[in-house]
């Protein structure tokens, strides 16, 4: 068997895409709406509705990445966190989890550079600085518990879907919902990431590693232990409805 099928590289450059679209989207729109150069941030003065509308922007990026073709293939986890949580339900093994992730550090890191090579300036600008992901003035402690508990609570949400038949299709929309919410409401105290390959993209273009250990430690954490208390209460749940049988 040909060595490209057996570790499913169609699959990886899946997951690169997906997460090179959204660098490129993020970068886009955060610019469109922010760049002092455009019009709209001067009709937009409401700092609440500009993160709303980059939000929106990527929520609706993320939407089509995962009801795509390419990453219903792949599974669309565009995330480094996510991936070890699927690792540890036994939904890819150790070589799949592995080049996911290496492919999407690379992919993130490629849609960065596309659009800054494409938009020098307003990418740049410090209004816009390459949308990288760093504490906001409450400091690093706010944002690490805060990168922590999205995560943790998005892993939550999302294995919860998958086990309902009935409401295991809204699962994009959802996710989607709340990554339009998360940027809207949270982005100010850690830049809302989640991800660590999207704060790795974001990084290496600009050259600025401001707490990056952060962006890598809490959504793994996070995700980990979302994914233990969902499996605990799972557990639990089948253990008492065993005793009721009995």
């Amino acid at each position: 068997m040909p060595l490209y099928r057996t570790i499913h590289f169609r699959k990886y450059i899946d997951e690169a895409l997906g997460l090179g679209i959204f660098m490129f989207s993020a970068g886009f729109f955060d610019a469109l709406i922010n760049y002092p150069g455009l019009p709209i941030l001067h009709h937009l003065p409401s700092a609440l509705l500009r993160r709303f509308l980059v939000g929106l922007s990527m929520g609706l990026t993320a939407f089509y990445i995962f009801t795509s073709p390419f990453g219903r293939k792949s599974g669309a986890y565009i995330n480094p966190a996510i991936t070890l949580v699927r690792y540890r339900l036994g939904d890819i093994d150790k070589t799949d989890g592995i080049f996911y992730i290496f492919f999407q550090f690379l992919g993130g890191a490629l849609g960065m550079w596309l659009v800054v090579l494409l938009f020098p300036h307003w990418m740049k600008s410090p209004d816009v600085n390459y949308i990288v992901t760093v504490p906001g003035k409450s400091g690093t402690t706010v944002a690490f518990l805060l990168e922590f508990l999205l995560s943790f609570l998005l892993i939550i949400i999302v294995l919860a879907m998958e086990k309902k038949e009935r409401i295991e299709k809204f699962a994009p929309l959802v996710v989607s919902a709340l990554i339009t919410l998360f940027i809207t409401f949270e982005s100010p105290y850690s830049g809302m990431s989640i991800n660590p390959a999207r704060t790795f993209a974001s990084a290496i273009v600009a050259g600025q590693w401001t707490a990056f250990w952060l962006y890598c430690v809490a959504p793994v954490v996070g995700m980990w232990a979302g994914t233990s208390l969902f499996l605990l209460a799972e557990r639990k749940i089948k253990y008492e409805a065993g005793k009721k049988c009995r």
